[in-house]
């Protein structure tokens, strides 16, 4: 099955890349990998071979199923197979409750007694599959009510539709909901007016649960929890066993609830550090390339559904004046389940499954420069969570720490960027970036709180928050590690970014809305030289994050702009994409 599945490269030297567009093409959802038209060719007589999509015939040899074949034109179409689907009913209501205390939108009371309805027949077995609400739903979502009784302020607590569907439910559903969930909703037997005794006297089934247990009742109260209290509970209970919830020694409930709990009260700077901490020791100490400058990118993992995400092909264009790039993350990732790098490259034929070890050798090669590495294959406990992070709907706080990770490190100079969307998250991002020994961060308010600064107008209906294109962070001004730098060797900075101030025209952002093959279609474009909204938006990400981090010759910002754009126009940068799929498969 490998050998079909995976595509067969063949490259040899670059001088003419002939786009014939695939906008007009219709993708099959057996597609399993890029396919060029004869046209479509990379270099004389060199080209991109790739295997033709699977026949029903040999889908039917394989035993495959529909859900197990990867449609480029869908990002959601990487979700694995395996995942069980989250209760659609009591999922559209953790949109609007498992939030902040000013974002929550409390449910009507129709939408009220639909979820608790749907609750109770779930938890008396009349609902199958897909339609039975999971233990990890069943944590966030009460989870959520109990603190949004105990903390938040009136205006986001629980309705006056809601109260009555508690007062209405509640009685039948404590006879028939495990102790672990009516801790959950009532740890100290006072919410739901029953006066019940299981939640002021439930401990958890082991060591790992009393734990967490015992960290809920605080995050349920609307409190905090100190850094080795976090770390120590993270290390307990992952990886989690998703096959065998026994034996993982934890609830998926209590687990969800502890996740969505501690997002919704908004996590402190010490909350944050042990999330992004946690598991750097998982693989043993990061491997040192022996690189001038590395730059780690820390886009968010669940993707784009709507904009051209430009960053691997921006990695492309800067390793190419030795401005070394880590990109990390995962295939596919709730709540999104957008459009990620590991989708394009696996879809353009390289091998994603690459240790950090083997990050370092392509960082250190010459001819690539750049590298990525899935969560998957470096922080194995996290990736446990992906199964619970789609039940429990919004992003937990490890969706914030995952962006900084340094899974390689080098001997020269290092950086970090980072995308965030809601406010208040950009200085958190920044001190994980300082914990972290880096001689420069930066965060980035880009398009779908991604990475990628846009050259469209800036939208005059926006009156709050900041502005796309928002950046902040700091600089050293000496070779010294970060851990040595004071606040006056250190240079802070924010600004909005305005790519007209530049030479760019304004241009509306290239839509992709979820189809993997048409961003790679508009990045592979760009790096050929065509030039437009992909290639301003790659050449403008590339210069301004050169000269915001202080890097080598990026000074000036219209002298590193035109270096981005001399490596897209001289085809080095496309050529170190296609040698990075090439050698990627010799690492395995």
């Amino acid at each position: 099955m490998k050998a079909l599945l995976n595509p067969e490269l063949s490259f040899s030297s670059i001088s003419q890349f002939h786009t014939n567009k695939l906008r007009n093409s219709t993708h099959s959802p057996n597609q399993t990998s890029l396919r060029f038209p004869s046209k479509y060719r990379i270099g004389k007589g060199a080209c991109l071979v790739v295997k033709a999509a699977l026949d029903s015939a040999i889908i039917d040899q394989l035993g495959l199923s529909e859900s197990d074949i990867r449609n480029p034109s869908v990002s959601t179409s990487y979700r694995s197979s395996k995942l069980p689907k989250p209760n659609q009913t009591l999922h559209d209501a953790q949109a609007r409750v498992c939030t902040g205390p000013t974002q929550t939108r409390p449910l009507s009371e129709e939408q009220a007694f639909k979820v608790f309805d749907t609750i109770l027949r779930s938890a008396k077995g009349e609902l199958k599959d897909e339609y039975k609400v999971s233990r990890a739903q069943l944590g966030a979502f009460f989870a959520a009510m109990t603190i949004r009784a105990n903390a938040f302020p009136e205006a986001t607590q629980w309705s006056e539709g809601e109260k009555l569907a508690i007062n209405t439910f509640w009685p039948l559903l404590v006879r028939v909901l495990p102790p672990d969930i009516i801790f959950i909703a009532d740890p100290e037997g006072s919410i739901m007016g029953l006066g019940s005794s299981i939640g002021p006297q439930y401990v958890g089934n082991c060591a790992t649960e009393m734990r967490l247990v015992g960290a809920l009742r605080e995050v349920l109260a609307g409190g905090h929890l100190g850094y080795e209290e976090v770390q120590g509970i993270l290390r307990d209970v992952l990886p989690l066993k998703v096959d065998d919830e026994e034996s993982s020694g934890v609830s998926e409930s209590l687990l969800s609830a502890f996740l969505i709990g501690q997002r919704m009260n908004r996590e402190t700077d010490r909350e944050l550090k042990a999330y992004c901490l946690a598991f750097d020791d998982e693989l043993g100490p990061p491997p040192v390339a022996d690189i001038r400058s590395l730059t780690h990118y820390g886009e968010p993992y669940d993707g784009n559904t709507r904009y051209f995400r430009s960053t691997l092909f921006v990695a492309a264009v800067r390793s190419c004046y030795g401005e070394s790039c880590l990109l990390h993350g995962v295939e596919w990732m709730p709540p999104k389940g957008g459009i990620t790098e590991e989708q394009m490259l696996k879809f353009m034929g390289a091998n994603t499954s690459l240790s950090p070890l083997h990050a370092k050798d392509l960082l250190e090669d010459e001819e690539v420069g750049f590298a990525y590495v899935s969560q998957r294959e470096a922080h194995t406990s996290l990736y446990s969570l992906i199964g619970v992070r789609e039940h429990i709907k919004k992003r937990p706080p490890v969706a914030t720490a995952e962006k900084i990770q340094q899974f390689v490190k080098a001997r020269g100079k290092e950086a970090m960027v980072a995308g965030f969307y809601h406010n208040g998250y950009e200085e958190p991002l920044l001190m994980l970036m300082k914990r972290r020994g880096v001689h420069s961060g930066l965060v980035v308010k880009g398009e779908e709180g991604a990475l990628s600064m846009t050259t469209r107008l800036r939208s005059a209906s926006i009156s709050k928050g900041f502005p796309v294109n928002y950046c902040s962070g700091f600089r050293s001004l000496s070779m010294a590690s970060a851990f040595e730098v004071d606040g006056v060797s250190r240079q802070n900075f924010n600004l909005e970014v305005n790519a007209m101030d530049y030479g760019f025209e304004p241009t509306n952002t290239p839509r992709t809305d979820r189809s993997v093959s048409k961003n790679i279609e508009l990045g592979l474009a760009a790096l050929h030289g065509e030039k437009g909204p992909a290639y301003d938006r790659i050449v403008l990400n590339a210069g301004i994050v050169d000269h915001l981090l202080g890097c080598d010759g990026a000074e000036d910002i219209s002298a590193a702009l035109d270096r981005a754009r001399e490596a897209i126009d001289s085809g080095k940068a496309l050529k170190r994409l296609l040698n990075y799929i090439k050698i990627s498969h010799k690492l395995s």
